[in-house]
């Protein structure tokens, strides 16, 4: 009784550290006005941010590509040093960013365009609030 006493106080142990090691190692996911203002969403760490790119902010230079992304009328600059993100990626759409927060620009390396099925399930408010402006930068001037 002793011997299964203390693996089961092992297998709890090594659990809560294996659980603790993941969840400090994972990207949270903050929309851009929320970096610097929600827990988690601190500068300095890994961090994933949702935004709408910024209609004439997208410029290329020696494999670096710097634009803007905006969520509820706040700005993040974002440098991407992966080339060109490709794909859909283009002004007025919403993308997901991965990356740091360092002086007040994001240094992204990965982008993504599409949400999956899951995501879009979860976060409906996100993805409609998203849309909306998306749609604004479009039919801006």
């Amino acid at each position: 009784m002793l011997s299964i006493g203390l693996l089961v106080v092992v297998l709890i142990a090594g659990g809560l550290v294996i659980t603790k090691f993941l969840t400090s190692s994972l990207d949270y996911y903050c929309n851009v006005d929320e970096v610097g203002h929600k827990t988690g969403c601190e500068a300095g760490r890994r961090l994933r941010i949702q935004g709408v790119v910024d209609k004439g902010s997208i410029a290329s230079n020696n494999g670096v590509t710097t634009f803007d992304i905006s969520f509820n009328q706040v700005t993040v600059p974002v440098v991407y040093d992966s080339g060109e993100p490709g794909g859909l990626f283009q002004e007025c759409i919403p993308v997901v960013v991965h990356g740091v927060m360092k002086a007040g620009v994001f240094e992204g390396d990965d982008v993504e365009v599409k949400h999956s099925n899951e995501y879009d399930a979860k976060n409906k408010n996100r993805i409609a609030k998203s849309t909306a402006e998306a749609t604004t930068c479009s039919q801006s001037k």
